[in-house]
C-alpha cells in the first residue's frame, strides 16, 4: 500500500496519571483522548481540533490527572472505548496508510502497549515523525525540549490548555507546520 503523503495526522494523547508516576496496584495507563489535528502538507493548513475521548477499562482518573489535563472521570466516562476510537482513526483518517506524528515518543509507544494489552489492531502504519527530537536537532540543542519551549523557540505561542489533547495536538501541528516553512524556504 502506498503511503499518502497528503496530511500528517498529528496526535496527542492524555492517558490515566499519577501523583509520582506509577499506577495503583491493578491499575495500568489508559488513554483516556486522543487529540488529533491533519496538517495539510501542500498548505501548512491545519484542517481540524478534534478530541476523542475514550473511557479508561482498567483505571480511573485521579486527582493528579484532573489538575494535569482538566479531564474527570465523568468526562471520560461518557466517551468510546479503545478500539472504538483506534477504529475511528483508521475509517475517517486513513491512519493506516498517512504518517502519523506527535510530540515525543510516548504516545507511539502508548498506542502499541494498549493495542498489544487489548487485543485490538493497531491503527497506524509503520510511520512515526516524532516532532520533539526534529525540532530540537534542527535548532541544534544537547537535549529536547518541552512543547511550550519548542513553539517559543520557532516563535509561536501556545494555543488553549497544554496537556490537553486536542490543543497539544493543534500546537504541534503548528510546529510542524512552522517547521516545514522554514525547511521549504
Amino acid at each position: 500500500m502506498a503511503k499518502r503523503l497528503d496530511h500528517v495526522l498529528v496526535i496527542d494523547i492524555e492517558s490515566t496519571c499519577w501523583d509520582g508516576g506509577t499506577p495503583p496496584r491493578g491499575e495500568a495507563n489508559d488513554i483516556i483522548e486522543i487529540g488529533l489535528t491533519p496538517l495539510e502538507l501542500s498548505s501548512g493548513r491545519r484542517l481540524e481540533k478534534r478530541s476523542i475521548l475514550v473511557r479508561p477499562e482498567r483505571s480511573k482518573v485521579s486527582p493528579f490527572c484532573t489538575q494535569l489535563t482538566t479531564l474527570t472521570q465523568e468526562q471520560v466516562d461518557g466517551g468510546i472505548l479503545f478500539k472504538d476510537a483506534c477504529k475511528i482513526l483508521e475509517t475517517e483518517y486513513l491512519s493506516q496508510e498517512r504518517l502519523w506524528a506527535s510530540f515525543g515518543d510516548y504516545d507511539r509507544r502508548q498506542f502499541d502497549k494498549q493495542c498489544r494489552d487489548e487485543g485490538v489492531r493497531y491503527p497506524f502504519g509503520p510511520s512515526h515523525l516524532n516532532v520533539k527530537t526534529l525540532c530540537s536537532i534542527a535548532k541544534g540543542l544537547p537535549t529536547e525540549v518541552g512543547l511550550p519551549q519548542a513553539l517559543a523557540l520557532y516563535g509561536l505561542k501556545l494555543e488553549g490548555t497544554h496537556h490537553r489533547g486536542h490543543d497539544d495536538a493543534w500546537n504541534i501541528a503548528a510546529l510542524l507546520a512552522e517547521f516545514l516553512k522554514r525547511t521549504r524556504n
